[in-house]
């Protein structure tokens, strides 16, 4: 099964050295382990626009679908044999880079 390990942060970029470093050790693993898919971090949502072309209509508004204090700051796609191990890569992931993550499913 394949999960979205998602960052939650105020601010994109604030990894700390130690926090770089323990967030690379925390990929090694994921690599090492087979959970490995892709992993990134995301700009902040003053970069974002929506687009909205349902029905030809064109739409592009600059800023993010939603505006809220706590956003996605980055992710990773892995590989778990469950939920509850896809849980416990995101409590590893949550110390590794010290911000809270979110955990969802990916639909075939």
């Amino acid at each position: 099964m394949r999960f979205l390990l998602a960052v939650i942060d105020t601010a994109s970029n604030t990894a700390t050295g130690d926090e770089g470093a323990a967030i690379d050790e925390f990929n090694d693993k994921l690599e090492a382990n087979g959970h490995w898919i892709f992993a990134c971090g995301i700009d902040s949502p003053s970069t974002a626009s929506v687009i909205d072309n349902r029905l030809g209509a064109g739409s592009i508004t600059d800023g993010p679908l939603l505006d809220s204090d706590e956003y996605m700051s980055g992710f990773w796609l892995i590989n778990a044999e469950s939920i509850e191990q896809a849980k416990e890569l995101a409590v590893a992931g949550s110390k590794a880079c010290n911000r809270k993550v979110e955990v969802r499913p990916l639909l075939r």
